[in-house]
């Protein structure tokens, strides 16, 4: 079971600043491969197709069309991944995680960013301020949390080593562009310089 938590009825958002995609990030400048996927969030090809042809975390850049094409993952679908991970390995179940996953689906980047999720195990609590949070686990009804923005920490310094594509290259335009340096273009890379450099 998923609860939004809403006890104030207008609870603070938290929206940090800096963070990689935007509200819609679906449009991306870059797509991230199935394997680059994995990788970055820690879970296996297989879950991954899985989690794919059962529409648990489809891919908002490209999914795949048929025989040799790539599915490409945003930014936004590797945070949505390593929740699902995690929530996975506290136990909770997939039906309650589908729950959990399809009510953040339409959040954007920064609004996910806000967000803690609180389980018993069992349910999945949304809390949107700290004061929910602490008023959760008052309740005796949090085992664990999850703080969205600090899966975004962890899949950014994942991601720093691991190539992206541009998402518009298809299978037969062949291999993405190469950034200065020989390296794939990478919307991370490129946003660091642009703040070192301005």
């Amino acid at each position: 079971m998923y609860e939004p938590r809403d006890s104030d009825r207008g609870a603070v958002s938290g929206e940090p600043g800096g963070m990689p995609g935007s509200a819609t990030d679906g449009d991306g400048a870059v797509g991230y491969r199935g394997v680059t996927a994995c990788h970055a969030v820690g879970i296996s090809y297989r879950q991954l197709d899985y989690w794919a042809r059962t529409s648990l975390v489809v891919p908002s850049v490209r999914d795949a069309s048929g025989s040799g094409t790539q599915r490409l993952y945003s930014f936004r679908d590797l945070v949505v991944l390593k929740v699902v991970k995690r929530l996975l390995d506290a136990g909770v179940s997939l039906q309650n995680i589908r729950k959990a996953i399809e009510a953040l689906r339409s959040r954007g980047v920064e609004d996910l960013a806000g967000i803690t999720l609180i389980s018993d195990g069992t349910t999945v609590y949304e809390c949107r301020s700290p004061e929910e949070v602490v008023d959760l686990l008052q309740g005796g009804q949090g085992v664990f949390g999850i703080a969205i923005g600090g899966a975004f920490k962890e899949i950014q310094g994942s991601l720093s080593h691991l190539p992206a594509e541009p998402a518009a290259v298809s299978v037969e335009q062949g291999a993405p562009e190469v950034a200065e340096g020989g390296a794939v273009g990478d919307e991370l890379a490129a946003r660091r310089a642009r703040r070192r450099a301005g």
